[in-house]
């Protein structure tokens, strides 16, 4: 569905329902309105685990891994109400599609399988959740009573059923909850961790184990406390985003202000903000200036000017002036509620890897159960040993063969990542593209407004037959009255160096060529060399100075009368003062090849690629001609990125293995193209992702295998006698643990 959209935007100019054909794909393009809807609804359900704009969404807490997520998903189809229902554990949310089952019997049933609920709503969504006190009291007292138990055990006065009764009572009120969970699931036809623990913990008091049953339980309830609230600060980045802006403005009515909820405010509407305070809307500024630090938004670490006309958005921060805004979107609408929905989304998409051990942990456990039935009896009819011998081996082989560390290893990571980048202005739309973006070897650029400013500055200014000022001042006079950007690159020129404009009269525009306007009694020309070979005006000393700044690039504007030339003005497109220092920093972070590709000639192509060290670069492509040239990478076999404005450059995002876009903030067309997003209009933020996203395929990798070879090795431990069962439960939620920890270190990463 990205990539639909993606070649939708290609095609953005044609009003009509034909078909055209992008990257061997079909694609129908729409009319504007329903193309729009078609956006908006693919917004909703284009992700895998997302279900429809019907679906009501809950905040599920008490979740230790996916397997419990996928325990309460077959708990709640088991309901008749229940249409859909999809439980990430990655985001701890429930989305329900029901007929008439009202909030409270959902959470009361979520409660049933051993987990707390709360609907969301726009206020309920900012809310941090309660901490589990019932879990943490139970905990204590089962860890109280188990220590207890062990002391009574040591003094030969204690009788021994008084210290069996303490042991009980440990696993009874640590055990509690598992055991209800573990009930739900089986009941549901889930076979999760809480079984597993149930299981092995009655079995270790079937045999007398009541210490061993006793230490199990409140090792998984202590384990399972640990990694809920580890769990919970990675949940915290997109609360965090939530918090960005401030649940009421001031309202300007007449002359007076009062104070409204955002949700109350409409477009059209006056806010005022003062210094220091957070923007509560987008909008324009009607009145006043000031400057304003759009960080949280955009990632840009240094404040912004803004004047009457310019644009800001909610969440940014008010530095200097007061200043009133024409609120132009409403609350659900701003730039920060869209960043806060696509990361939401995006954390709840699964990346390949995810996607594969989670298959693979759904044929494993029931695979590893047979296999500890076959451990129990088998060797004991075979006379190997004796039955309560194989039965403890066979429960310590049902401990470790919790696949949680395994399955949780990738999630967790994928969220950490895609926080972190969200809070440094960023937006990766899955884990799919996070893993792309770590296993990038080529970046092609677009030139224009990408690597360069995008619009004309004035390079040089050669003096022919005058002083620079005079040659300024006269283009000055001549170009004031035009719209044209070459004529406003030379007026910003000539008000940069404070040289003042001429008195001037009866001005003309010379179409396709130039202007003209007379100067005291003189009349002056402004324009093309050609303008002044029509007037008989011999530049044959200048030709080759002429040519060769023609061919790096520039625009010239030449300076004179019907006679003489007084000077030249060189206009050129001007690098992005971010562009070199990012691209070192790409190729620091490893990336092997930097690609312009552009539609200007091969002279200006590489004279810019000298200023910003692209390796290589194509010129004089049209934008097919770019989707060939990523192509020609792709075949060479690199993994390649493509970064640009995501409408211009929609075919060659689209083509790409990976579509960035620059600019997402102030364009619902970036944030609906790409694949990721620079919500900034500069490249500041792009070595960083590349970093992030390699860094979260290193700790994806390093949690796969430490799990793996914690199984392996407890499991090598079990058959000696070695592994004892509080020792498995002690590897299965020490090893969760530290994968949790291990992907957090994402969420500390710093630009």
């Amino acid at each position: 569905m990205a990539e639909e959209r993606k070649k939708e935007e290609c095609c953005s100019g044609h009003q009509c329902g034909s078909e055209h054909k992008h990257a061997g794909k079909i694609l129908t393009v729409l009319e504007p309105a329903a193309a729009a809807t078609a956006t908006a609804t693919a917004t909703a359900t284009e992700s895998a685990g997302i279900l429809s704009s019907h679906a009501v969404v809950y905040r599920v807490t008490g979740m230790d891994c996916s397997s419990c997520a996928k325990s309460l998903e077959k708990h709640m189809q088991a309901l008749p109400a229940v249409k859909e229902v999809n439980v990430n554990f990655s985001t701890g949310k429930m989305q329900l599609v029901a007929d008439g089952l009202e909030a409270d019997v959902v959470v009361k049933e979520v409660a049933k399988a051993g987990y707390s609920a709360m609907l969301l709503t726009r206020r309920t969504a900012k809310a941090v959740p309660k901490t589990d006190q019932a879990g943490t009291i139970l905990t204590t007292i089962s860890g109280v009573l188990l220590a207890l138990g062990f002391l009574a055990s040591l003094s030969p006065s204690v009788s021994p059923l008084v210290v069996t009764v303490l042991y009980a009572l440990s696993i009874i009120s640590g055990g509690y909850r598992p055991a209800r969970s573990a009930f739900y699931a089986i009941k549901s036809g889930s076979l999760d961790m809480n079984v597993l623990m149930s299981v092995a913990a009655v079995g270790a008091a079937l045999i007398g184990e009541w210490l061993e049953g006793a230490t199990v339980v409140w090792l998984f309830s202590i384990g399972n406390l640990l990694q809920t609230k580890s769990i919970e600060k990675t949940r915290d980045s997109i609360r965090n985003l939530m918090d960005l802006a401030p649940p009421e403005a001031w309202v300007k009515v007449g002359e007076s202000l009062t104070r409204k909820p955002v949700e109350d405010i409409a477009v059209g509407q006056v806010i005022v903000v003062k210094p220091g305070e957070k923007i509560p809307l987008d909008g324009v500024i009607v009145h006043g200036t000031s400057s304003v630090n759009q960080a949280p938004i955009t990632g840009e670490s240094i404040p912004v000017d803004k004047l009457v006309g310019d644009s800001v958005f909610a969440g940014s921060v008010n530095e200097s002036g007061a200043v009133e805004i024409k609120v132009t979107k409403l609350v659900e609408d701003t730039a920060i509620a869209r960043i806060i929905h696509l990361v939401e989304e995006a954390q709840e998409k699964k990346a390949p890897t995810q996607a594969f051990v989670d298959k693979f942990a759904e044929i494993y456990t029931p695979i590893v159960l047979v296999l500890a039935l076959f451990v129990i009896v088998f060797p004991p009819l075979l006379g190997l040993g004796t039955w309560g011998e194989w039965f403890y081996r066979g429960l310590e082989l049902l401990v470790v063969a919790c696949p949680c560390a395994l399955v949780i290893s990738t999630p967790v990571a994928i969220v950490s990542a895609i926080g972190n980048a969200a809070r440094n202005g960023v937006l990766i739309k899955g884990g799919t593209f996070l893993e792309k973006a770590g296993a990038i070897t080529a970046i092609a650029f677009d030139k224009t407004g990408t690597l360069t400013e995008g619009k004309p500055q004035v390079a040089t200014v050669i003096e022919m037959g005058g002083s620079e000022d005079e040659v300024v001042s006269i283009a000055r006079t001549i170009e004031e009255r035009s719209s044209h950007p070459i004529a406003q690159a030379i007026l910003t020129y000539a008000k940069q160096k404070q040289v003042a404009s001429q008195s001037g009269q009866d001005f003309k525009a010379i179409v396709g060529k130039g202007a003209s306007a007379v100067i005291g009694a003189e009349t002056f020309y402004a324009g093309k060399p050609a303008l002044f070979q029509e007037l008989g005006v011999d530049l044959s000393a200048w030709q080759t100075k002429i040519e060769s700044l023609q061919s790096e690039g520039h625009t010239l504007v030449v300076i004179g009368t019907a006679t003489k030339l007084i000077g030249m003005i060189a206009v050129a497109d001007t690098i992005r003062e971010i562009t070199v220092s990012a691209i070192g920093k790409l190729k620091a972070a490893g990336i092997e090849d930097i690609v312009m590709l552009t539609g200007d000639n091969a002279g200006t192509a590489k004279k810019v690629a000298n200023q910003t060290g692209v390796n290589r670069y194509f010129a004089e492509l049209l934008p097919q001609d770019k989707v060939e040239a990523v192509k020609r990478l792709q075949q060479e076999g690199k993994v390649v990125a493509m970064v640009g404005d995501g409408i211009n450059d929609a075919p060659a995002l689209a083509s790409a293995d990976l579509g960035i876009a620059m600019g997402g903030a102030g364009t619902d067309t970036a944030m609906e193209t790409a694949d990721i997003v620079l919500m900034a209009d500069n490249l500041e933020k792009l070595p960083h992702t590349m970093k992030v996203s390699r860094k979260a395929l290193t700790i994806i990798k390093q949690n796969i295998w430490f799990s793996i070879i914690v199984k392996l090795v407890a499991l090598v431990l079990i058959f000696p006698g070695y592994l004892t069962l509080w020792l498995a439960v002690l590897s299965d939620t020490g090893a969760a643990l530290l994968v949790i920890l291990n992907s957090m270190r994402l969420l500390r990463m710093k630009d």
